[in-house]
């Protein structure tokens, strides 16, 4: 039996030496500090913010030009601004290493359902990005324009994003597998200029064209001028567009450019980066935009003294390009190591194939969704004893709580001496709020620490801060990498409102979490609605603009909600219009809509009729009451009915959520 909290895993002494957080304590006290454990490491960078972030800076050699005026202004979240007086430029910094080091070293490794294992070394990976940022300035792009990327987990995805905003360009992507209205809600927003696009993807064995769908997304946004096409999927259909189409291989031809004839654009600290998107429950993604300074920072802090990564690690995390984990995949390069990309289905031919990667391509830092860990283990797959896993070193599950059976059964199964980490953060900060490190002990289902730089703490209903009780997460001093702004947020209205709106002057981040005494974390799931699919953040709002355009629906409502063992149940219930019935052939025909309009995991596991959704007094959905409910809270604790339209709605659900537990 394993119990919360129980001991999983200590470093040894000759690790916890030779631990990169070590050697940065051992750094800053050769100038003055006194620093030998993680705590005082981490109460010295909420203290003193600004010399913290600057120490990151001298310490990873960051390239970065100009007279620094002041590390952090005074103004309060969420206008703090940083690093002023100085420029760098993101691109730059993660391809530094061809000049540093030996430019025939890999860069990357990357497969897919479409394509062997292939690697490309930071020469090639170098000269193609100069080339295509150079095509791209022949464009007529200016710094500040946005790219965009509908496009897989590809080389191609990693080389259009380091080439945008090389010149300064403004970045997004979102998967191939996303449904056209998915793409429009997120792109329409910032009005690109550019889009790169692929003709279509395979996910577990099957074809998906998508150029239909990329004629729709084209068709709605009228600022797109030009469109790079890359066929990847073959025999797929072409786009049909207003503007300037061009082929990839085709603005790739020419001479190769040397490192020292092209010019990074360099930029301050509150120039655009990329924007990334929220999950969409209440309405439209929210649009985040992040800077080159926080981004740098926060992924060079995150990747050492989080994950334990340096120039010899290969860093492999399943993700696809609509989740804000991709962008984190260039920490490995940027501190001198390589990264691993992988677009396909996860458990396709079977659960093994990810770890065949991993062996394959020297994986050091893996990192998954603990639903994945959970569907090994299900099949009875014992990676240590199929797979060569000796240079395999740390493990982060991340995008859901994991277990302690989870975390438990990891060691066991997979490797005994590796480092097992469950880190919890978010596409706010493009990183991780709570995180951890090696040179701490790895109990079950707890998060280590709040991630240094990071004062993370649980709030109570009036503000205070709690310890041994759940509470609210929130984050009382500014960092880096929050969010410059969000997209067309002029006056900061729309920021205020998501992350300032209960504590003012202080973030809320939307988690409900319980500290315990020596600074380990539990996350206990959202405290808003947003659905939590296999490790993937999605937006319930996304799914009703679906369904609300089904004459026989009146209402519906879904919610998500983590089960025992790591699994995840989605039950979406529908009311039904006055006279209609909810036949199998309509569950097939959501199911169907869902799947091509949004994506695979917008698709709910069972679809319910329920005589009546509950609302609040405005109106609203009463989401998170009825997943409470389904989480086995009593009736009087999840709400007053006092505050609803329907008080007796509730009833039914109540009902259900017992009969479920039997």
């Amino acid at each position: 039996m394993i119990h919360e909290g129980d001991l999983l895993w200590q470093a040894s002494p000759e690790r916890i030496e030779g631990a990169n957080i070590s050697r940065f304590m051992r750094w800053l006290n050769q100038l003055g500090h006194d620093f030998h454990d993680y705590q005082a490491l981490w109460e010295w960078s909420v203290t003193d913010p600004a010399t913290f972030w600057l120490s990151l800076r001298d310490y990873f050699g960051v390239i970065m030009e100009g007279d620094l005026q002041q590390v952090m202004t005074d103004d309060p979240m969420p206008r703090t601004r940083w690093f002023i007086g100085t420029k760098l430029n993101f691109a730059e910094n993660v391809l530094k290493h061809e000049l540093l080091g030996d430019p025939e070293a890999v860069f990357l490794h990357h497969c897919s359902e479409l394509r062997p294992l292939a690697s490309m070394t930071r020469a090639e990976m170098g000269t193609t990005v100069r080339k295509l940022a150079t095509r791209l300035r022949a464009m007529g792009i200016k710094p500040g324009d946005r790219i965009v990327a509908y496009m897989p987990n590809i080389p191609e995805t990693v080389i259009a994003m380091l080439a945008s905003t090389a010149i300064g360009a403004t970045w997004a992507a979102a998967a191939p597998e996303f449904g056209p209205q998915t793409v429009i809600d997120r792109f329409g927003q910032i009005e690109p200029t550019v889009i790169f696009a692929v003709n279509g993807y395979r996910y577990g064995g099957k074809d998906f064209d998508r150029s239909d769908d990329l004629t729709q997304i084209l068709s709605a946004l009228p600022s797109a001028k030009h469109l790079v096409m890359l066929d990847y999927l073959p025999d797929a259909g072409k786009p049909d567009f207003a503007g300037t189409t061009h082929g990839w291989n085709d603005l790739l031809d020419g001479p190769d450019i040397a490192p020292g004839d092209f010019t990074y654009t360099r930029v301050a600290s509150d120039h655009p980066l990329w924007t990334l998107f929220s999950s969409g429950t209440t309405g439209l993604p929210k649009p985040i935009v992040h800077g080159h300074h926080g981004i740098i920072l926060e992924e060079l802090k995150s990747g050492a003294f989080h994950l334990d990564m340096d120039a010899n690690s290969t860093f492999f995390c399943y993700s696809t390009t609509g989740w804000m984990v991709w962008n984190t995949l260039m920490t490995g390069p940027m501190l001198g190591g390589k990264v691993t990309l992988y677009d396909g289905h996860p458990a396709w031919p079977d659960a093994r194939e990810l770890w065949r990667i991993i062996e394959k391509t020297g994986v050091t830092n893996f990192g998954v969704s603990p639903g994945f860990m959970g569907i090994v283990r299900a099949n009875g797959i014992r990676p240590a004893q199929e797979f060569d896993l000796s240079i395999l070193k740390s493990i982060f599950m991340t995008g859901s709580p994991s277990t302690p059976e989870i975390m438990a059964w990891v060691h066991e199964a997979v490797k005994k001496d590796c480092y097992v980490t469950t880190q919890s953060g978010g596409t706010e900060i493009c990183s991780g709020i709570l995180a951890g490190s090696s040179i701490l002990p790895t109990r079950a289902g707890e998060i280590q620490a709040p991630a240094l730089g990071c004062d993370a703490c649980a709030f109570d209903a009036d503000g205070q801060p709690v310890v041994g009780e759940v509470g609210e997460l929130v984050i009382r001093t500014p960092m880096p990498s929050m969010p410059l702004y969000f997209w067309g947020d002029t006056d900061f209205a729309r920021y205020t409102d998501s992350y300032f709106d209960m504590y003012p002057g202080i973030w809320r981040h939307g988690d409900r979490v319980r500290f315990n005494a020596h600074g380990g974390a539990y996350v206990l799931g959202r405290s808003d609605a947003t659905l939590n699919r296999h490790g993937v953040r999605i937006g319930s709002a996304e799914i009703y603009r679906t369904i609300e355009t089904f004459p026989e629906i009146a209402d519906s409502l879904i919610i998500c909600i983590e089960e025992q063992g790591g699994t995840f149940y989605m039950p979406m219930f529908v009311q039904m219009a006055e006279g209609q019935a909810l036949t199998d052939d309509l569950k097939k025909e959501i199911a169907r809509r869902l799947r091509t309009e949004r994506s695979p995991r917008h698709v709910p596991d069972v679809i319910v009729e329920a005589p009546e959704i509950p609302t609040t007094l405005t109106g609203k959905k009463m989401e998170v009451p009825v997943r409470k409910l389904l989480l086995g809270l009593p009736m009087e604790e999840v709400a007053s009915k006092d505050a609803m339209k329907n008080p007796g709605a509730l009833d039914w659900f109540a009902d259900f959520a017992a009969s479920r537990r039997g």
